[in-house]
C-alpha cells in the first residue's frame, strides 16, 4: 500500500499550543482524524494571526480557501495531552502555497510526535467565486526567508 509522505520544511519557527478536548477523542479511545484536522486550522488561524492576517481580508471579499491536506499519524494523541504544533509556510505560488504543520506533545520526560499534515491554500476571491492572485504582501511575509 502506497503511503502518503510529507516533507516538512527546515524552518517552521511559529508554535503554538493546544490542550486535546474530550470532543476530540473517537471511540478507538485516542485523537480522531477530524480533530487532527480541526487542531491545524485553529494552528493555522493562530499562525496567521502572528503576522496581522486572517483567512479573510479586511473586507472579507477575498481570502484563503484550502484545496487540499494531508495528514500522516505517527502516534496517538489521547485527552490531556497538550499538543505542541509548529507551523511553517513554503511552496508559494502566484495563487497560494502550503502550509505544513508538526504536532507532538511531551508525555513524561518524552516528546512524542503525533502528526505531520500540509494544507494547500489558494487564495480566493469570494465574491467573483474565483481563485485569485496572492497579494505579494503575504508571499513577503509568510515566507520563512527573508
Amino acid at each position: 500500500m502506497a503511503r502518503v509522505k510529507i516533507e516538512l520544511p527546515e524552518q517552521m519557527d511559529f508554535h503554538t499550543q493546544l490542550p486535546v478536548r474530550i470532543g476530540d477523542i473517537n471511540y478507538g479511545g485516542h485523537v480522531g482524524n477530524d480533530a487532527i484536522l480541526s487542531i491545524i486550522h485553529e494552528a493555522r488561524l493562530r499562525f496567521l494571526a502572528s503576522f496581522g492576517y486572517g483567512e479573510l481580508d479586511k473586507d472579507g471579499q477575498a481570502g484563503l480557501i484550502m484545496a487540499d491536506a494531508a495528514l500522516v499519524y505517527k502516534g496517538e494523541g489521547f485527552h490531556g495531552d497538550i499538543f505542541d504544533i509548529a507551523v511553517g509556510a513554503a511552496d508559494f505560488t502566484p495563487f497560494g502555497f502550503d502550509l505544513y504543520y508538526r504536532i507532538t506533545t511531551i508525555r513524561g520526560d518524552k516528546t512524542i510526535l503525533i502528526a505531520e499534515a500540509k494544507s494547500g491554500m489558494i487564495y480566493f476571491d469570494y465574491k467573483t467565486r474565483k481563485v485569485a492572485r496572492l497579494p505579494e504582501e503575504w508571499k513577503q511575509t509568510l515566507s520563512p526567508v527573508k
